[in-house]
């Protein structure tokens, strides 16, 4: 099992949502976050006045899954984030050594 971590653009959202949901995969954990990259943030303009925005908004895409379906999760992620400009986030994965299905007790890929 691993742990696959996704930092995407809140825009994307829907559109990665719904390629995971064709591969049914249902469990996952969305939190809103603020961060940025090599880009340090960007600076904007309101009412002919400039201002740097540091931190940017961003979504954070939290799943557990079986091995052999890490690649083709995080490829469907990778295909419908991407934008092709700077921003577009980060992936990266985590094994996962023990897990629990607190309802159940079922443990390791049954939980899942």
């Amino acid at each position: 099992m691993e742990k696959i971590d996704a930092i995407l653009r809140e825009e994307r959202l829907p559109v990665v949502l719904a390629a995971l949901g064709e591969l049914g995969y249902g469990g996952i954990t969305i939190s809103q976050v603020r961060g940025h990259g090599r880009q340090r943030g960007v600076v904007q303009q309101w009412r002919s006045s400039e201002f740097r925005v540091d931190f940017l908004p961003k979504v954070k895409i939290e799943m557990i899954v079986a091995d052999g379906d890490v690649d083709k999760i995080v490829n469907a992620i990778v295909e419908n984030a991407r934008t092709g400009a700077v921003g577009d986030g980060k992936i990266w994965t985590t094994p996962i050594s023990r897990l629990v299905r607190v309802r159940t007790g079922e443990v390791g890929e049954a939980a899942i």
